[in-house]
């Protein structure tokens, strides 16, 4: 099992962990670990902001582009002129 060292955590912070950690009966390792195992298992779900952003839009309807036809390369822009 890994271990990590959390710097820098506003005392307020500690307290609350502590506080819930006493309320549901764990250490406040058991409560960090808890906390963080249930918000990185929301993220996964979630995926990622493209997912996110087609997901919440995806009931709009879609719009149909006229794009123009790549006929010709791209060229990389010249700064020097």
């Amino acid at each position: 099992m890994a271990s990590i060292t959390i710097r820098n955590l506003d005392d307020q912070i500690k307290e609350q962990l502590r506080i819930a950690a006493a309320h549901n009966g764990h250490s406040m390792e058991e409560e960090a670990r808890l906390i963080l195992g249930r918000a990185l298992a929301t993220v996964d779900r979630a995926g990622g902001l493209g997912s996110r952003i087609r997901n919440r839009f995806s009931s709009s309807g879609g719009i149909e582009l006229n794009l123009p036809s790549r006929e010709e390369k791209a060229t990389a822009v010249d700064f020097c002129e």
